[in-house]
C-alpha cells in the first residue's frame, strides 16, 4: 500500500506514528478520536498502512497504542479498544509506560510531531522509491541491450535508442534532497532527544530503514546512470557520425555537381570594363553560394576533429577518410574559385587601364586636332608642357596596359584543361586574341599621337620663336625710344673747351652706333617674323605696327642725332677758335688776326641761335633738347667765352693803339 492511494484518509490524521517509543523501545501508535464519527474502515486502512512501515525487527518489539478518546463518544472509544485489544488507562497514567519526551503535546509530552509534514515526507519517500526502482529496471535493460549490440553495430535493433520513463537527473536530485533531509532531521520531522533513564535515543529514520534504503537506491542509480551516460554518449557519437556522413556527402555532391557546373559555364574575360564587371558580379554570386557550403565544411571539420580526439580506432579510420575526402573536394573547389577570381580581377584591371588609356588618347588627339592660337610665348610653353605631360601619361598608361596584359596572358595560359573539366583551347584563344588586339590597337593609336605631337611640337617651337622675335622687336623699339629720350633729355652739354667738345663728339658717335645696332637688330627680328609666319602659314599675323614704330622712332632719332652732331661740331669750332684766342693771345706782344676774333663771334652767335631752335621731326612735331634751364646754362657758357674773347680783342686793340701811339711819338723824335 502506498500513501498516495489513501492520501485523503492519511490527511485526516485518524492515526499516526509520532516517532516516540515506550520504555521497551516499542513504537508508539497514536489514535486521536475526535467528536465526529470515525469510519472504522478508514481507520483500519490507516492502521494497515502505518503498521506496514516499520521493519520486522521493529515490529517484534511491539507497539504501544494510545487511543485518545477524550473528545470522542464512548461507544467509538469502546469499539476501537475492543478492535485493538489494548489496555485502557487514563491519560495521566501514560507516563508509567512511556517517557514524557516520547509523548506528543496533547498527552502532556514534549515530543514534537507535524502530521502533514510527515505525510508529505512520506509521499516524497514513496515517490522516490517507486520511480528509482522503476528507473533502475529500465536503465539495466537499456544498458544490457546496448552491451549486447556492441559486437555487431550494423544489426542494432530498432529500439536501441530507447529512453527511460523518468529523467535520471531529476530522480537523482530528488533522492539527494530526500537523503539530505533525512540526515539533518528525523523522517517524521522531530528534532530528536535523549530517552528516559539516560538511554541514547535511536532516530526513527534508521528504525524505519528510510535513510539506508534511499542511500542504497542512490548508489544503484548512480551506477546504472553512469553506464547509461556512456550508452548515451555512444549513441550521440553514432548519431553525430551518421549526421556528419550525411552532411559530408551533401557538401561533396553539391561541390562536384552544381558547383562545378557553375564554373564550367564561366570562362570568358569580357570585352570591356563593363563586361568584366558583370562577370565579377556573377562570380561573386557563385562564391556566395559556395560560401554557404564552405561554412558547412568548416563546421563539419570542427565536429570531426572533436570526434577524432575522443573516438576509437574504427571511428578514427572512418572519420579520417571522411575528413580527407571533404578537405580534398573543398580545397580543389576553393582553388578553382580563387583562380577564376584572380583571372577576372586581372581582366577587370586590364580593361580598366585600356579604357583610361583610350580616354587619354582621345583627349590628346583632341588637343592635337584643335587650332593653336596662343596669346604669347608663355602660353605656348605652357601648352607644350601640358602636351608633353599628356604624352608621358599616355606612355605610362600603355606600359601599365602591357604589364597587366602580360599578367592576364600568363594566367590564361596556366588555365589547363583539367581546370573546368573541358577543353579550354578554343576559349583561351579567343581571350588571348582579344588581349593582343587591344594592346596592338592602343600601340598604333599612341604611335599616331606621337607623330602628331612631333609635328605640333615643331610648330609650337616655331611659334615660340615667332613670339620671341616679335617681343624682341618690340623691345628694340622701346630701347630705341629710350635712346631717343636720353638723347633729348641728357645729351645737352656742349663742353667748356675744345677738348671737352671733342670728347662729347666721340661719345655721340658711339651713342649713335648703339642706336644703329638696335635699329638693325629690330629690322632683323621683323624680317625673321615674316619668314616664320610664312613657314607657319599664319596669314593673319604680321609685324603689325612694330615696323612703322621702329622706322618712326629711328627717323626721329636720326634727325635728333644729326642736330646734336651739328651743334657739337659748331661747339667744337667755337671752342677751338676761342681757345686759340685765349691761349695764343696770352703771350706778351703777340697779336692775333682779326679774322680769328670774327670767327669766334660768328660761330658763337650762330650756335646761340641754334640752341633756340627745336628739333623738328618728320611728322612735323617739335622737341627741344633738355629743359629751358639746361639751354640757358649752355647759352650762358657760350656767352661767357664770347665775352672773354671780346675782352681779349679789346685788349689787343688797346695794345695796338698804344703801339701806334708810341710809334707816332717815336717817329717825330727820329725825324
Amino acid at each position: 500500500m502506498e500513501a498516495s492511494t489513501i492520501l485523503p484518509v492519511l490527511k485526516k490524521k485518524l492515526a499516526f506514528l509520532s516517532g516516540g517509543k515506550d520504555r521497551r523501545s516499542g513504537l508508539i501508535l497514536t489514535i486521536p478520536l475526535c467528536t465526529e464519527q470515525t469510519s472504522m474502515e478508514e481507520l483500519s486502512s490507516t492502521l494497515d498502512y502505518l503498521l506496514s512501515i516499520p521493519s520486522e525487527k521493529c515490529k517484534a518489539r511491539g507497539f504501544t497504542v494510545i487511543v485518545d478518546g477524550r473528545k470522542s463518544q464512548w461507544n467509538v472509544v469502546k469499539t476501537v479498544v475492543l478492535m485493538l485489544q489494548v489496555i485502557l488507562v487514563s491519560a495521566n497514567k501514560l507516563t508509567r509506560y512511556i517517557e514524557p519526551c516520547q509523548l506528543t503535546d496533547e498527552f502532556g509530552g514534549s515530543l514534537q510531531y507535524d502530521h502533514m509534514d510527515w505525510v508529505n515526507k512520506r509521499l516524497v519517500f514513496e515517490k522516490f522509491t517507486k520511480e528509482s526502482t522503476s528507473l533502475l529496471d529500465e536503465l539495466a535493460v537499456i544498458n544490457e541491450n546496448e552491451k549486447a549490440s556492441q559486437p555487431d553495430k550494423a544489426s542494432r535493433p530498432s529500439d536501441s535508442n530507447a529512453l527511460p520513463s523518468f529523467d535520471p537527473e531529476t530522480v537523482l536530485q530528488t533522492g539527494h534532497e530526500l537523503l539530505s533531509e533525512l540526515q539533518q532531521r528525523r523522517f517524521n520531522g522531530s528534532e530528536g532527544g535523549g530517552g528516559g533513564g539516560g538511554t541514547a535515543w535511536s532516530p526513527m529514520d534508521d528504525e524505519l530503514l528510510a535513510q539506508p534504503q534511499v542511500m542504497k537506491l542512490l548508489d544503484s542509480l548512480r551506477e546504472q546512470y553512469t553506464k547509461y551516460q556512456e550508452v548515451c554518449r555512444q549513441r550521440s557519437k553514432r548519431s553525430q557520425l551518421e549526421e556528419i556522413q550525411t552532411k559530408v556527402m551533401q557538401v561533396v555532391n553539391w561541390l562536384e555537381g552544381p558547383g562545378t557546373e557553375q564554373l564550367r559555364t564561366q570562362w570568358g574575360i569580357g570585352d570591356s570594363i563593363r563586361a568584366s564587371q558583370a562577370l565579377l558580379l556573377k562570380h561573386e554570386e557563385i562564391e556566395s553560394q559556395h560560401s554557404e557550403w564552405f561554412a558547412v565544411y568548416v563546421e563539419l571539420n570542427q565536429q570531426m576533429a572533436a570526434l577524432l580526439s575522443a573516438g576509437d580506432d574504427e571511428d578514427l579510420l572512418e572519420l579520417k577518410a571522411l575528413q580527407q575526402q571533404l578537405s580534398d573536394v573543398c580545397y580543389r573547389q576553393a582553388s578553382q574559385l580563387e583562380f577564376r577570381q584572380n583571372v577576372l580581377q586581372s581582366a577587370h584591371d586590364f580593361h580598366g587601364t585600356a579604357q583610361d588609356l583610350s580616354q587619354q588618347l582621345d583627349g590628346l588627339l583632341g588637343m592635337l586636332c584643335a587650332d593653336v592660337a596662343p596669346a604669347d610665348g608663355a602660353a605656348i610653353q605652357q601648352t607644350l608642357k601640358h602636351l608633353e605631360e599628356k604624352l608621358k601619361s599616355v606612355e605610362g598608361a600603355l606600359q601599365s596596359l602591357r604589364e597587366k596584359g602580360q599578367v592576364l596572358l600568363e594566367q590564361i595560359s596556366n588555365q589547363s584543361s583539367w581546370f573546368y573539366g573541358k577543353d579550354m583551347q578554343i576559349e583561351n584563344k579567343e581571350n588571348i586574341d582579344h588581349i593582343h588586339s587591344i594592346m596592338e590597337d592602343m600601340q598604333l593609336r599612341k604611335q599616331r599621337c606621337e607623330d602628331m605631337v612631333d609635328v605640333r611640337r615643331l610648330k609650337m617651337l616655331q611659334m615660340v620663336q615667332l613670339f620671341k622675335c616679335e617681343e624682341d622687336a618690340s623691345q628694340a623699339v622701346e630701347w630705341l625710344g629710350e635712346l631717343l629720350d636720353a638723347l633729348l633729355k641728357t645729351h645737352i652739354r656742349l663742353g667748356d673747351d675744345s677738348q671737352e667738345a671733342k670728347v662729347l663728339l666721340e661719345k655721340h658717335r658711339k651713342f649713335v652706333d648703339v642706336a644703329q645696332s638696335t635699329y638693325d637688330y629690330g629690322r632683323q627680328l621683323l624680317q625673321a617674323t615674316v619668314v616664320l609666319c610664312q613657314s607657319l602659314r599664319c596669314t593673319t599675323r604680321s609685324s603689325g605696327d612694330t615696323l612703322p614704330r621702329l622706322n618712326r622712332v629711328w627717323k626721329q632719332f636720326t634727325v635728333t642725332a644729326d642736330e646734336r652732331q651739328h651743334r657739337l661740331d659748331m661747339a667744337s669750332t667755337f671752342h677751338t677758335a676761342a681757345d686759340r684766342v685765349l691761349k695764343e693771345g696770352s703771350e706778351p706782344g703777340e697779336l692775333l688776326d682779326v679774322e680769328v676774333f670774327e670767327e669766334v663771334e660768328t660761330v658763337g652767335k650762330a650756335l646761340l641761335d641754334r640752341l633756340t631752335i627745336p628739333v623738328i621731326f618728320p611728322d612735323g612735331s617739335e622737341q627741344f633738347f633738355g629743359s629751358p634751364g639746361d639751354m640757358a646754362s649752355s647759352a650762358e657758357n657760350i656767352r661767357d667765352r664770347m665775352k672773354l674773347v671780346e675782352d681779349k680783342r679789346l685788349q689787343q686793340e688797346e695794345a695796338e693803339q698804344l703801339q701806334e701811339e708810341v710809334a707816332l711819338e717815336a717817329g717825330p723824335d727820329e725825324s
